[in-house]
């Protein structure tokens, strides 16, 4: 009879246990038993990680017989487990037969599976310079203080584990890795935000980390309880607001009470929102709002918001003239640009979609020949256009919906 190899026997024990366990309630066992078994447990599937890792490691011609490009495509595959995951755990079990310390602590079920590969990339990190012996000395270092660290502080350990081990190299390893940390950060910068129609924006971003823990900062601050009643830390059931939730709400109010001198400007016109309504939609209690981008909310949105920085309202009269806007002799001003935005909605070149935001205020009759800096002799036209207006080569047409259009002269 062949003998039963001892890896697959283990499986097969370890298999047996846990069903036998499976059934037991696991509520009815004492304080102290919970924690020996939590302990225990956790040691073992450390155990149970290391064996199986190395396994795969060591198994290149499972996935060769099934013309796979290794291993972790097979088990990704008989298993259901994602290729990332699989390839994750060979990455691990390749490393664990270089670093012969990290895989006996593993083994052992010293060290947890995700300390493991925290230490194995600290070391492969390790600059080409650095010779084996302060390699391993480095992995000797940060597999005992594993014993006090978890994984994500072993991380940022790891970042300085030369200045320990070799601090003639430590600094200026720990600068390379800084500015090339930073040099991914700043190159993976991303911001998405989308509207459901449904009155709700959704987004994602990634920023610098420093960037993340300033906005962080910012927003638990008005997240804070200390700054709300108990009635504004309760949801609409009664019961207390999840953070989540406190931290959006307090997105919001950083977004709304930005300071109105600090907006950015474009072409000299502040990042606002300008909400449109007339006299009797401000006073009314079930009117509704135009946005200045085409969707609208609520009048008492619109008069909630319009005591907060960076929103404009601009309220017209029966006649659907914008009221107390103003003019200027030379330049337009803040507030007639607004008006111009409303007005032509953004650039008024037939065929362009530049938006209000993105446009220059350009006077039909030029300042210089006596024209009038006012809204009847003023129209928006983005920065390309702008230029065609004023280049003697190109003749602009204003047609009646005033749009215009640009001809080459010939």
């Amino acid at each position: 009879m062949d003998r039963v190899h001892p890896i697959v026997e283990c499986a097969a024990d370890v298999r047996a246990a846990l069903k036998g366990a499976a059934s037991v309630e696991p509520a009815f066992m004492t304080l102290a038993e919970k924690r020996s078994a939590l302990v225990a447990l956790n040691e073992a599937r450390s155990q149970l990680d290391a064996l199986s890792v190395r396994l795969l490691a060591a198994s290149d011609e499972v996935g060769e017989v099934q013309g796979l490009r290794d291993a972790a495509a097979w088990l990704a595959v008989e298993t259901r487990t994602t290729r990332a995951a699989a390839r994750r755990d060979l990455a691990l079990g390749r490393a664990l037969e270089q670093r012969p310390g990290v895989a006996h602590a593993l083994t052992s079920g010293g060290l947890r599976t995700e300390q493991a590969r925290v230490i194995v990339e600290a070391v492969d990190a390790l600059p080409a310079r650095v010779d084996a012996q302060t390699r391993e000395r480095a992995e000797s270092v940060l597999v005992g203080l594993a014993a006090q660290h978890d994984a994500r502080e072993l991380r940022q350990i790891g970042k300085r584990i030369l200045d320990t081990v070799a601090p003639e190299v430590g600094e200026c390893h720990e600068e390379s890795v800084l500015r090339e940390e930073e040099s991914r950060a700043d190159a993976g910068v991303d911001f998405a935000m989308s509207d459901d129609g449904e009155g709700r924006c959704h987004g994602t971003f990634t920023v610098p980390s420093h960037v993340g823990k300033m906005l962080k900062r910012h927003l638990q601050a008005l997240a804070n309880p200390a700054r709300h009643t108990e009635a504004e830390l309760r949801d609409e059931a009664g019961g207390w607001t999840p953070l989540r939730r406190r931290m959006g709400e307090a997105l919001v109010e950083y977004v709304e009470r930005y300071p109105v001198t600090a907006s950015p400007q474009t072409a000299g016109v502040n990042a606002t929102i300008v909400v449109t309504m007339t006299l009797e939609q401000l006073l009314g209690e079930h009117a509704t709002a135009l946005l200045d981008d085409g969707t609208r909310m609520t009048a008492g949105q619109a008069r909630r918001l319009a005591c907060e920085a960076a929103i404009i309202p601009v309220v017209l009269d029966s006649k659907s003239q914008p009221i107390d806007l103003g003019r200027a002799a030379r330049l337009f001003t803040r507030a007639q640009r607004i008006a111009l935005g409303l007005r032509d909605g953004g650039c008024t070149a037939r065929g362009c979609e530049t938006s209000a935001s993105g446009c220059h205020a350009h006077h039909d009759d030029p300042w210089s020949r006596g024209g009038f800096t006012d809204l009847a002799n003023g129209r928006l036209l983005c920065p390309r256009h702008h230029r065609l207006a004023h280049d003697s080569r190109y003749a602009m047409t204003v047609h009646a919906d005033n749009k215009v259009e640009f001809a080459r002269r010939t």
